[in-house]
């Protein structure tokens, strides 16, 4: 990078380390610091979910998937889009609550600090891993931007991730420890229109470049030219925003499970309370904050996937690209921007993972603070000391992310920790909110469910009973199916890409071959032995490697793709030998091709009859209900597989909660009086009078029986007002209005 882009990388720092200097001055008691005295307005609290529901990782994984599949690619991140109107009504919930952590509400709602305490315990977990993830998707654009993958500090040789991560946690710490919420919230606000500047800076350069590139006369042609030119370079398939139905990894059924399990589980992530709209001045700020700064996110999306279509337009004959698609934002900066302007590419980036990571360091310090040390170890302690605790604990959120990252740089494996974790604590969340019923005792035992059937046992049982790994074997069907269509300037691209990687790999093995041949000369007799296996192996790897045919503009492409074989019980399947070892075999072709259509056909693989498999990872314990049932798995799709994981996660915690929570005793009719009555109580946004309100309401709890849509039962549904029924309305009609605007972008210059 040129020293201007150092410059404004350090520029943006000190920015971000004196906002927090300033805002230290406003924080007095813990609701200054975990609530910023609940005094935000729609800007802020906008930006504040915006920021929160951004992370570093989100434009690295659309860059991906977008550069090799197309932009059907933009699903890895939009299938949260029909979530977001659900949030009109949840933002009121919050405000509502009145409460510092969601651990308070267990608290209250379920009269048990035990309860909270657990919940913390949960949310401080998910919030190290999760954090962690954010913090190695900045490793993986940072070397391309920075311009060396390495770093050495004395002897040692270090990838930059390994310095710039614990770089950007000290800063996070510094305005975060110092000013709360206020100064998360401000930065927020900055660092969420880097993020707009991010979603879009790349585009105006990117069609320039295409013009330049492969335009005719590029003096006199303007940008949009660039957009006929994306289409002349890229096959048509990759502007198809759905993608393949007969492979698409999100057809309909499988994105309405994910919205509904996305939906089940964002309502309990720790950070909600704040910027999901606890912080909110009034309940219509809760709102709008929540919504618009959640489809801010959904819009950037569509720019993150122009950027890597033009980026795979550009640069698919990179051999970096072809080798790790997570780099295509990194490359793409540092090829399109010029000085200055890859150091606010990188502050962009920065600011994406910084605006999550200081919400989730403060909500964590207040779950340490309100819900462990409060209660369990020092009840009378003063707020200056709470405050300075909880400043102190914000080190166990950032350094822990920190460190798992460290140790595991890997963003996929890090994001599959936090698919389904939130759903220990999601069904006493709903069921509690709507129903009188619910009752304490249920509320643990479908914790303790969760966490046993869905992350202890499919971990125990293979160890308790070794011989369960070569049961349940069951799989779908093999299939790959072969597309023929024309080349695209794009694909003879990649192709002289691979050519390249393919003949870089063969002449490495040469000189290895010829250097091992070396060794042989002057070795003794047991490090010939050695060598010569080593030989054999480099041998036998050259033999196998191919180079790939030559393809030019026009020429007919077979692209295949490979789907099945998916294991139902277990993580994956393992051939192995008699002796249990594990063995190197390919399925092999069961009967003649299938022909679907003109150009695409499909066949079937299967293994050889004699071979043995065995259970490799966790026991999918919950597919045994589908197996009782009599489901033939064969049949099934990857992508029918991957949904039907949802359900009993969705469906078995609740039922566990309701049936519980008829069996055992009701929580006592006060508490539940004060609290149904204080979410039926709007929100004053002068605290003395929005205090008065309630203990006027609590006197008279009945007169709140007429807000619900059923009075006189145990259900605790309000009748939606007016305001409930038209944003939830234009809510949903504005998820189709991002996916218009994506299919839109994609017929520009067809």
């Amino acid at each position: 990078m040129h020293w201007l882009d150092y410059l404004v990388l350090l520029g943006y720092f000190l920015v971000m380390a004196a906002i927090g200097v300033w805002a230290m001055r406003r924080v007095k008691v813990q609701e200054d610091y975990f609530m910023g005295g609940r005094s935000f307005g729609k800007l802020l609290q906008t930006f504040a979910a915006f920021g929160a529901g951004t992370g570093s990782s989100d434009p690295v994984n659309t860059g991906r998937t977008t550069f090799t599949s197309g932009m059907s690619g933009m699903w890895s991140v939009m299938y949260w889009l029909f979530v977001t109107p659900f949030y009109w009504i949840a933002g009121v919930w919050y405000r509502r609550m009145r409460h510092l952590t969601l651990g308070d509400w267990y608290v209250e709602r379920y009269e048990s600090k035990r309860l909270g305490a657990a919940y913390a315990v949960f949310g401080l977990i998910f919030y190290v891993v999760y954090g962690s993830m954010l913090f190695s998707a900045i490793g993986k654009v940072a070397a391309p931007l920075v311009g060396t993958g390495t770093i050495s500090i004395g002897e040692r040789t270090f990838g930059i991730e390994y310095v710039l991560v614990p770089v950007i946690g000290v800063v996070v710490l510094l305005y975060g420890m110092l000013g709360g919420l206020r100064a998360a919230y401000i930065t927020d606000l900055i660092q969420g229109i880097c993020i707009i500047v991010l979603s879009v800076l790349l585009v105006p350069f990117g069609l320039r470049a295409l013009v330049d590139k492969f335009g005719t006369n590029p003096e006199t042609q303007s940008m949009l030219e660039g957009f006929r030119i994306l289409h002349e370079q890229l096959p048509p398939e990759h502007f198809h925003v759905f993608g393949s139905t007969n492979t698409s990894e999100f057809p309909l059924y499988r994105i309405i499970a994910v919205v509904i399990i996305n939906l089940v589980g964002i309502v309990v992530q720790p950070h909600f309370i704040a910027t999901g709209g606890g912080s909110a001045k009034t309940e219509m700020n809760a709102r709008v904050g929540l919504v618009l700064g959640n489809f801010l996110k959904r819009f950037c999306t569509v720019g993150w996937v122009l950027t890597a279509l033009i980026a795979l337009a550009l640069f698919a004959n990179n051999p970096e690209l072809i080798t790790d698609p997570d780099k295509t934002w990194g490359v793409a900066s540092r090829e399109l921007l010029g000085p200055g302007l890859t150091g606010l590419m990188l502050a962009c980036l920065l600011a994406a993972l910084m605006s999550s990571v200081d919400a989730y360091m403060i909500v964590g310090s207040a779950l340490v603070v309100r819900n462990i040390y409060a209660p369990f170890i020092d009840a009378n302690a003063s707020e200056r000391q709470y405050v300075m605790l909880a400043r102190l604990t914000g080190i166990i959120v950032v350094g822990g992310a920190v460190l798992v990252s460290l140790f595991s740089m890997d963003v996929f494996a890090q994001l599959q920790w936090t698919w389904v974790i939130p759903v220990l604590f999601a069904a006493p969340f709903w069921v509690g909110m709507y129903w009188r019923r619910a009752t304490t005792a249920a509320a643990w035992c479908t914790v303790a469910f969760s966490a046993l059937v869905f992350f202890l046992l499919p971990a125990i049982l293979p160890m308790m009973f070794s011989g369960l790994r070569s049961q349940y074997l069951d799989s779908n069907q093999i299939v790959v199916t072969t597309t023929v269509r024309q080349a695209a300037p794009s694909d003879v691209a990649k192709r002289d890409a691979a050519i390249l990687i393919a003949q870089q790999s063969q002449d490495s093995l040469k000189s290895e071959i010829a250097s091992l041949q070396q060794q042989l000369g002057a070795a003794t007799a047991d490090e010939a032995a050695e060598l010569n296996d080593s030989l054999k192996q480099k041998q036998g790897e050259l033999e196998q490697s191919t180079i790939p045919a030559a393809l030019n503009i026009g020429d007919e492409i077979r692209e295949t793709q490979r789907t099945g074989g998916q294991s139902v019980f277990w993580t994956r399947l393992q051939p192995v030998d008699e002796a249990g070892n594990a063995i190197d075999i390919s399925p092999q072709p069961v009967g003649d091709p299938t022909s679907i259509s003109a150009k695409v056909e499909q066949v079937t693989l299967a293994y050889p009859a004699d071979v043995r498999l065995r259970g490799e990872g966790n026991f999918r314990l919950d597919f045994l209900l589908y197996k009782l049932g009599g489901m033939d798995f064969k049949t099934k799709s990857n992508a029918i597989l991957s949904t039907l994981e949802l359900p009993p996660k969705i469906i078995s915690p609740f039922l566990v909660m309701i049936l519980f929570s008829w069996l055992t005793r009701s929580n006592s009719r006060t508490a539940l009086d004060r609290y149904y009555t204080k979410m039926k109580t709007p929100v004053d946004p002068d605290p003395a009078v929005d205090r008065q309100q309630l203990e006027d309401a609590f006197k008279v709890p009945e007169a709140s029986e007429s807000k619900k849509l059923f009075p006189g039962t145990n259900l605790e549904f309000q009748r939606p007002s007016w305001i409930d029924v038209v944003g939830f309305i234009v809510s949903f009609a504005v998820c189709f209005l991002v996916i218009g605007l994506a299919m839109a972008l994609a017929r520009i210059g067809s």
